[in-house]
């Protein structure tokens, strides 16, 4: 009886000696761990380089959240920080939504990663800030548009903790798949200023004097809990309860069916919401700018090879196209012709021309188009933020909210509430005894 060869192990594709064990997704290469990390970081590396997202001396806020991409940011951010000599000082900013069960335990994981990282530490609160929380925000208005909440309260609790830090630049942990899925939101959205911005990797705005980047634009999510899992850096995997609601789930179960097909899938969504964002007019592309996008790093150049193992990009999974779409739109425009003929043309009048000017002559009165209303930008009357309009977007969210909060809510303690009940059980017996000496008086 033959017994099969034994298996060749792979040789890692870089240093061509040790074993591979990983095997990116962005290029299907297979490395070893070591150079695994090593590729990791330095594409991180070009990225920042190439974007000029830092320069010496500044301040820098790691938007902290205790999940995987933020930790795998800071740690990053500290390693190409010390071999790099950036001369950056890195803080961490983390945001309380108040979500028990979840942001509770994410904090103490970020708490254990300042000390490890040896970075500062702020923490801002809802309920500190805005007197709710998002379990409160929930069981007001639930599930639907929750995000939408969530979204805009963030956003100011992030100025604000950066401004209690001193720093006037934030960089969060979004990575490839999540510009991936912004894209395609907007898209399916129509949102033109959003998509024009959603794809800058540096973004500042005239109502925030915080930028914002995202060094991790490039990186794939895999990637990333990869990175993490060979550094073995401690981190919280449990995602928001409150996320699956959202609409960016669907987004991301119709890329992760993509992704199955086509494994550059992720990057070339972004690339092409880089490219939509180019056409999108000047007048219409709204308040906030990109920095910092322009030249190209060696980032840009993914892999120089076709498709080995999906060949054109056709599969056949069931919930793929079977082909057959062409055919039934020509029967159907085939259909339409012949209908053609049960079709009755409705002609109207023309409209009627309203005189105007002297000697009686007809002209047409031409209704001039409104002209779009340019922004100024102040402060909230009511919280001091900068706004655009009278009231912040949170403090309008605020007010919809405490419209139908109770107006004063009351707490009892232990004590308190037996000697109120107490009271109570005493009135009652007074009431029953006069009850009763009425009866006898009656008798």
């Amino acid at each position: 009886m033959s017994t099969a060869p034994p298996r060749t192990p792979r040789i890692c594709a870089h240093c061509a000696t040790e074993r591979a064990k990983v095997q990116r997704a962005k290029t299907n290469e297979r490395l070893c761990v070591s150079c695994f990390i090593a590729v990791f970081e330095l594409e991180v590396h070009q990225t920042i380089v190439g974007n000029k997202l830092f320069h010496r001396g500044q301040r820098v806020a790691i938007g902290a959240s205790g999940g995987k991409d933020s930790t795998v940011l800071a740690a990053v951010l500290k390693t190409l920080n010390e071999r790099y000599a950036y001369g950056v000082e890195f803080v961490l900013l983390s945001i309380d939504e108040g979500i028990k069960g979840y942001r509770d335990d994410s904090l103490e994981t970020v708490k254990r990663n300042a000390e490890q990282y040896g970075m500062e530490l702020c923490i801002v609160g809802y309920r500190e800030l805005y007197g709710w929380t998002m379990d409160q925000v929930v069981e007001q208005i639930g599930k639907k548009g929750n995000c939408t909440v969530c979204g805009v309260f963030r956003r100011q609790a992030l100025d604000r903790g950066a401004a209690m830090l001193g720093v006037n630049h934030v960089v969060t942990g979004h990575n490839a798949d999540d510009m991936a899925e912004t894209v395609l939101m907007n898209l399916l959205r129509g949102d033109l200023p959003r998509l024009h911005r959603c794809t800058c990797i540096v973004t500042e705005s005239t109502s925030s004097p915080i930028s914002r980047s995202k060094p991790l634009k490039y990186a794939y999510e895999k990637e990333i809990v990869l990175y993490a899992h060979h550094r073995k850096l401690d981190y919280f995997s449990t995602e928001c309860i409150y996320s699956p609601e959202a609409f960016r789930g669907s987004a991301r179960s119709l890329i992760k069916s993509l992704e199955r097909v086509r494994s550059s899938a992720v990057l070339d969504i972004v690339r092409s919401g880089e490219a939509f964002a180019e056409m999108v007019p000047e007048e219409i592309r709204g308040t906030t700018a990109c920095a910092g996008e322009g030249k190209k790093t060696t980032i840009d150049i993914v892999a120089g090879k076709e498709e080995e193992s999906t060949g054109c990009g056709k599969g056949t999974s069931g919930d793929l196209s079977q082909g057959g779409e062409m055919s039934q739109f020509e029967k159907q425009l085939a259909n339409n012709e012949k209908a053609e003929h049960l079709e009755t043309e409705i002609t109207l009048p023309p409209p009627r021309k309203k005189r105007s000017g002297e000697g009686g002559g007809e002209k047409v009165l031409q209704v001039p188009l409104p002209k779009a209303k340019k922004q100024t930008l102040g402060s909230c009357r009511k919280c001091g933020y900068m706004s655009s309009q009278e009231l912040c977007k949170a403090c309008v969210i605020l007010d919809d909210l405490n419209k139908n909060r109770p107006k004063i809510e009351v707490e009892l303690d232990y004590d308190e509430e037996e000697a109120s009940s107490s009271i109570r059980r005493k009135m009652e017996a007074l009431d029953l005894r006069r009850s009763m000496v009425t009866t006898l008086s009656n008798d």
